[in-house]
């Protein structure tokens, strides 16, 4: 596969602007008779050199040209989808082991709870016989089309901070997300639509909020466009009565020759953020506009994801994920609320509402990595699947008593997600957790390392893509964590 084209003009103009803004920062940090100056003249900066040194582009060939991230918000129980513990089943009712509990910490487990076996039965599916759950009978006939880790580990057991570690490499509000990074390094494919588009489902936003797709500190062009499946895909994009696509044209120009102006008095690249962002957003009057219309598909093809035009539902943003693939959008993520697996209420409870986020995403995602196979997408496209942590092999109680719905607490120690397309291993599966599903023991996978080894997917050497900021070259997979690739998952 060749390498990805380099980054876009307006990329450039921004690095550009970065380097030009005249500020007491830049004085401080940049000019050759400031402090920063003189410090470089010294001839003692070669480490800060060397750890600034990035490519644009590509560092060697990539496997995948684009991702499709599916986030399931909330924490799947690896328990009750992909992680077999038949010992488990042994321990239901029982009390917990003290030495299960020492030491830990829990949202909401209290005292000593009791153990809950697996809530649904399992087979093995496909040539690589893997275990799935009856929850999914979808997705059972595709998993040799996927890459299971059922050895991810996370520093954090709340769902904020861990939704921020995953996506950002810090569990602290500020860094920037995947997204955001995979746009900053390798630009944009298609110049009439975002390169990073973010599609929502479930009735809520993450609990991090809008930050889990955010720049952080890098520019601000690189973040993600929330869209909607349903009326305009951003909110406004459609001009006003009576206001024509020429009359739009006109008062852009003057708008821009205004926003140029302002740029050449302060060099403030954010201006040039503002530019690039009304541009694209007459572009996409006509392109997203065509690229969001479902009606556009086959009744078969919406038979296969079970779509319903004109709702917010996570069936219509995988068929729409494809349709973004198809048009070379760079970075695709879906964000589905409800995975959260208390007993606190019915919604979120093992025994009622798992099955239903079981319903509303297993004939989509299944169809998705169909579709985009049989279209010849999926083996330059990542598909990553997966929640912020896993869930307890106890069952949760709250003030030390039982509830009356089945639920688990959050577990770190130990989560599924799976992968696939992008030149990862078809029907192989990575790490392995204890006898109860409660600790990775073997191939531990941390989101740092995730982190590393999906930019190695995108030929991007992840200890290169650097932008300094608060006095060191930061990156994805996080300069103060230890992180590796995890080649084990490439074919």
């Amino acid at each position: 596969m060749s390498d990805i084209n380099h980054p876009n003009q307006d990329r450039d103009s921004i690095r550009a602007g970065v380097a030009r803004w005249a500020t007491r920062r830049h004085f401080l940090k940049d000019c050759s008779l400031g402090l920063a100056g003189m410090w470089l003249g010294s001839g003692q900066n070669q480490p800060l050199i060397a750890a600034n040194d990035r490519h644009l582009g590509t560092h060697f060939p990539a496997r995948a040209k684009r991702v499709i991230f599916l986030h399931m918000a909330g924490g799947p129980s690896q328990m009750e989808l992909f992680d077999y513990k038949p010992d488990l089943q042994s321990l239901d009712g029982q009390d917990t082991p003290t030495s299960f509990l020492e030491g830990k910490r829990f949202a909401f487990i209290q005292g000593v709870p009791k153990m809950l076996g697996p809530q649904f039965p399992f087979q093995q599916y496909g040539d690589s016989g893997a275990w799935v759950s009856d929850r999914l009978p979808q997705f059972q006939s595709v998993v040799d089309k996927v890459c299971f880790i059922k050895s991810m580990q996370t520093t954090q057991f709340n769902h904020a901070p861990a939704q921020l570690l995953l996506h950002t490499g810090n569990q602290n509000l500020g860094s920037a997300s995947f997204g955001a990074w995979t746009m900053y390094g390798l630009g944009s494919e298609n110049e009439n639509l975002p390169g990073f588009i973010v599609l929502v489902s479930g009735g809520k936003t993450p609990s991090a909020g809008k930050s889990v797709w955010g720049s952080g500190f890098l520019p601000s062009v690189f973040q993600g466009v929330q869209c909607r499946s349903k009326g305009d895909p951003v909110l406004y994009l459609s001009n006003p009565d009576d206001v024509s696509r020429q009359q739009r044209r006109r008062a852009l120009d003057a708008l821009e020759q205004i926003n140029q102006a302002t740029f050449q008095q302060t060099g403030d690249p954010e201006v040039l953020t503002r530019i690039s962002q009304y541009e694209m957003a007459f572009r996409m009057q006509t392109h997203a506009t065509e690229a969001f219309d479902l009606s556009k598909e086959t009744a078969a093809t919406h038979a296969a994801y079970g779509t319903e035009p004109g709702k917010e539902s996570f069936a219509n943003n995988c068929l729409l994920a494809r349709r973004l693939a198809e048009r070379d959008v760079r970075f695709i993520q879906l964000f589905h609320w409800g995975w959260d697996s208390h007993g606190a209420g019915a919604a979120e409870a093992l025994n009622v509402g798992f099955t239903d986020r079981c319903n509303e995403v297993d004939r989509p995602m299944t169809a998705l990595l169909n579709d985009l196979d049989q279209r010849g997408l999926l083996e330059n496209t990542l598909v990553v699947w997966g929640g912020e942590f896993g869930r307890t092999p106890m069952r949760e109680n709250r003030g030390g008593k039982e509830m009356k719905l089945i639920g688990r607490d959050h577990n770190p120690g130990a989560f599924t997600m799976w992968l696939a397309g992008g030149g990862v291993k078809p029907g192989f599966t990575l790490g392995e957790t204890d006898e109860i599903g409660y600790e990775a023991v073997t191939d531990k996978v941390s989101p740092h390392d995730l982190h590393a080894t999906l930019q190695h997917a995108l030929g991007i050497d992840h200890k290169r893509l650097t932008f300094f900021h608060q006095g060191l070259p930061q990156r994805l997979s996080n300069v103060t964590q230890p992180s590796r690739v995890v080649h084990e998952i490439f074919s």
